[in-house]
């Protein structure tokens, strides 16, 4: 074997060698952050507002966005309600036909449920908590699994809520308390039992509020300079 082949032989070897040596180490880097991530608690915002408040459009707007997961505690009931052989689906019509609130135990399985199944690791959590027994119930059964962030709270007028509501209905939501009966009691419930509970976080500092009486894009643009305020991208 002369000078040259040996030089190229040598050559070779180190590359290789240097090629796995980088490939391995990129290996396990990348399975070493992909464990830190599972590891990390899930980063929760709670999306509070009256009935009518905007909620569910200004949470498409920020998943699209910022790539978090809308986990509305609403649909999740709505959609227990409706399925078949539900042991839940009986008490949660009765409940939400009667503009009350579901009890706790049961819509913090269902979002914990939601998020185990999830691949995402940012959550909006949709109308909830609702009132001091919703947000005992997440503290004794979710506040230890999660990175709780803030509450993202849009403040609506009432004549506004109630308006989009009857809208919404007219135009074939599909949802039976779209009516001006029920809407009645939903934003008493709002005002009596929701509105402590925003205080309540107010007082901690983590409540970030959005007037939200204007138009969704106008609003979005707000609820965009909240989340890059707080480090999301």
């Amino acid at each position: 074997m002369n000078k040259l082949t040996l030089n190229v032989y040598a050559y070779w070897t180190r590359s290789t060698i240097n090629y796995f040596f980088d490939f391995n180490k990129r290996s396990v880097t990348t399975i070493a952050m992909e464990g830190m991530r599972s590891l990390e608690k899930p980063k929760v915002i709670f999306v509070l507002g009256g009935p009518g408040a905007g909620k569910g459009t200004q949470c498409s707007k920020i998943v699209e966005r910022f790539k978090f997961e809308h986990l509305s505690a609403g649909d999740l009931l709505r959609a227990e309600r409706a399925r078949e052989g539900s042991e839940y689906g009986a008490l949660i019509d009765e409940y939400i036909r009667n503009g009350k609130i579901v009890p706790v135990e049961v819509t913090c399985s269902l979002l914990e449920n939601a998020m185990k199944k999830s691949s995402n690791n940012r959550f909006l959590v949709d109308g909830f908590p609702r009132n001091q027994d919703n947000l005992d119930g997440w503290n004794r059964q979710m506040s230890d699994k999660v990175d709780f962030q803030f509450v993202l709270f849009f403040d609506c007028p009432e004549d506004v809520c109630v308006a989009r509501c009857l809208t919404r209905g007219q135009s074939g939501s599909g949802r039976l308390d779209d009516n001006i009966e029920s809407l009645k009691k939903r934003i008493e419930t709002y005002n009596n039992d929701s509105m402590p509970i925003i205080k309540y976080f107010e007082e901690m500092g983590k409540v970030e509020k959005i007037d939200a009486k204007y138009n969704a894009d106008d609003i979005f643009t707000k609820v965009e300079k909240i989340f890059y305020k707080s480090g999301f991208q």
